[in-house]
Formats: C-alpha cells, sequence, structure tokens
C-alpha cells in the first residue's frame, strides 16, 4: 500500500446528501420559524404552543390545538358539529372545493364550537380555522357562531371567541354578508342580558369578521402579530393615496390606537381567562350574571 493511501484528500465542499439520505429523514421532524427563519424541532415548537422560543412569532394552529391548550383536560363538548355548507348560489366547484377542506383538515366548517371548562368554569368557545376555506365566513360559520352565542346567553355562561378569518364567503354572496348583522345582534343580545364576551382576534381576523362580533366584545384581546383589519392594507393605501405604516394593522398597532385591550402571549391566554373569570364571579365550576362587567 502506498502511503499516500493512507490519507484520504480533504474535500473542498460539503457533500449534498443524496435522494435516499433525504428520505431518511422522518417528514414533518423540523420546521422553520416564519418569523426568525430558524429551524426547530417540531415537537420543540409544540411545547412552546407553535410559539417561537427564539423571536415569539406565533405561527398558526388549528382549532382542536387551540382548544386542547386552553381547556381543562377532557371538558370539551362539541357542538353543531353535523351542520354542513351548501351551494345556495350554485356557485362552480363550491361543493368540491368544501369537500377538499373536509379532507384536508378534518373539519366540517371554518370554527368549531362548543363548552368546555377554565379552571373548572363552564363556558361557551368558538374557535375559527383558517385553513377552511381560509376562515371565511359563510352561512354555515355564522349559524353555529350565533347559536354558541345564544346558548352561552340562555345557560349564563361566558363565551370566548378566537378569529381567524380572511372575511365574507364570496361563493355564497349576500347571505355570507348577513351573518355579519345575524351574529352582531346575537352578541347584543347577551349584552342585554349581562352575559360576557371575550373576543381573541388571532392572525388573521380581516373584512367582515373584523367588522362585526369580532370587535364588539366585552374584552378585545388580540394575540402577538396578528393581522387584524376591513380592507387590505394595499387598497386603503391606493384609496387615500398616503403610504401607511409598517405595521398598520398589527396587534400592535392596533393596541396603541385603542382598537384591542391588550395583546397577550399564547402561553398566558388561559390563566388570562381564568382571571377575567375571577372578576367576573364566574367560579366553583357554576355560572354566574356577568353584572359586575369593567
Amino acid at each position: 500500500m502506498a502511503l499516500k493511501d493512507l490519507f484520504g484528500k480533504k474535500k473542498k465542499y460539503a457533500s449534498i446528501p443524496g435522494d435516499k439520505a433525504r428520505k431518511d429523514v422522518p417528514e414533518g421532524l423540523m420546521q422553520k420559524c416564519g418569523g426568525c427563519q430558524k429551524i426547530f424541532y417540531q415537537k420543540e415548537l409544540q411545547k412552546n404552543l407553535n410559539v417561537c422560543p427564539g423571536c415569539g412569532h406565533h405561527h398558526q394552529i388549528s382549532a382542536y390545538e387551540r382548544i386542547n391548550y386552553l381547556v381543562d383536560e377532557g371538558s370539551f363538548k362539541e357542538w353543531d358539529k353535523d351542520l354542513l355548507s351548501k351551494n345556495p348560489l350554485n356557485f362552480s366547484q363550491y361543493e368540491e372545493k368544501i369537500e377538499s377542506d373536509i379532507i384536508k383538515t378534518g373539519l366540517n366548517e371554518a370554527v368549531v364550537t362548543g363548552e368546555g371548562r377554565i379552571h373548572k368554569v363552564r363556558m361557551a368557545i368558538a374557535v375559527m380555522d383558517s385553513r377552511f376555506r381560509m376562515g371565511s365566513m359563510g352561512s354555515v360559520v355564522g349559524e353555529k357562531i350565533a347559536r354558541a352565542i345564544e346558548k352561552a346567553r340562555i345557560e349564563k355562561m361566558p363565551i370566548i371567541i378566537f378569529t381567524a378569518s380572511g372575511g365574507a364567503r364570496m361563493q355564497e354572496g349576500v347571505l355570507s354578508l348577513m351573518q355579519m348583522a345575524k351574529t352582531s345582534i346575537a352578541i347584543q343580545r347577551l349584552h342585554a342580558d349581562n352575559g360576557l364576551f371575550i373576543s381573541v382576534m388571532t392572525n388573521p381576523t380581516t373584512g367582515g369578521v373584523s367588522a362585526s362580533f369580532a370587535s364588539i366584545g366585552d374584552y378585545n384581546f388580540a394575540e402577538p402579530g396578528a393581522l387584524i383589519g376591513f380592507a387590505g392594507q394595499r387598497i386603503i393605501e391606493q384609496t387615500i393615496r398616503e403610504k401607511l405604516p409598517k405595521d398598520f394593522q398589527t396587534a400592535e398597532f392596533q393596541l396603541k390606537h385603542g382598537q384591542v385591550d391588550k395583546v397577550i402571549p399564547r402561553q398566558e391566554m388561559r390563566d388570562t381567562i381564568a382571571t377575567i373569570f375571577d372578576i367576573h364571579q364566574f367560579g366553583g365550576g357554576e355560572s354566574h350574571a356577568a353584572s359586575s362587567r369593567v
């Protein structure tokens, strides 16, 4: 054996793993942060409620993930899961798109409603999911939310609604726009009976949802970095012919201008809501009228 054979020649460049090596890495093991672009183990992000440990960027989560993070274990009972969207305007391929989202998300619509408990306090909850038709509000979404509000009113429960929506669902035309009035009237009836409504705006909360029930809570909260507004920034700039601030329509911008009461990190949401329940004298697992609203 020649002396040169005892020593390998140092490679100038790192080798690129082949297709087989790539396939050996389990799919979904790693995830890139949408904020700082760092790569984390997916389990690490999940343990941190899908919030980046480095920069605090709040990644979007499904409706059921949010419910599991929030409510006491085993306490959630879903309502109106059997309600399904129709195609009242015979919009082309609408049924196919709905069916595709049902398969993709495991949801029947863009909102999950039901009841659960936080620190043993019984409450109604509605959580929108932007993976289903961008969380757009059609007839079924509006109906489910209105029913949840009404049940909260009748049974004297507080209600929490987490919004994540691109606005009204264009495939249902004016029937979709009508849901803005229907949900807002339901909230007004709740308020007239001294009910408690906590609105939590997540990314994104836009269009008809932001212009209706999402903005009329007794408490209007938001997650960090959430996009909140009615029309898009580009449309507004073209209309007023002015350049808007870079952070325009973010949760932090809305807080600064008095449109939300507080921006709350996801890890603090459960305890914050529990504190509000205590302030309004909901406790011991039973509901009380929120006549002490502050």
